[in-house]
């Protein structure tokens, strides 16, 4: 079973967190550049974190260099993710 995500991020905030969900799109801050990955490393472990995953589980599917991006996530349904951040579409 794998999930899919799709969230817009925003590199070299303040801190790691999670905004909430605007338009059916989960809206991420995370501190780390985008650069070398870093931005999207990031992003992986803040929702991993928030979804009580390992981080292994969680990739960039699509969207690597795009604000917008899509995640997937192996090992939790899609329910368990839409439980989390109502709203997602």
């Amino acid at each position: 079973m794998t999930s899919r995500l799709r969230v817009r991020l925003t590199p070299r905030a303040g801190a790691d967190r999670i905004d909430g969900v605007v338009d059916g799109v989960l809206r991420a801050r995370v501190a780390a550049a985008p650069v070398d990955g870093a931005a999207n490393e990031s992003l992986c472990r803040l929702v991993a974190r928030e979804l009580g995953a390992p981080p292994s589980r969680v990739r960039v599917a699509s969207g690597a260099t795009a604000r917008v991006k899509v995640l997937e996530i192996d090992g939790i349904e899609d329910r368990e993710v839409r439980d989390r951040w109502p709203g997602l579409g």
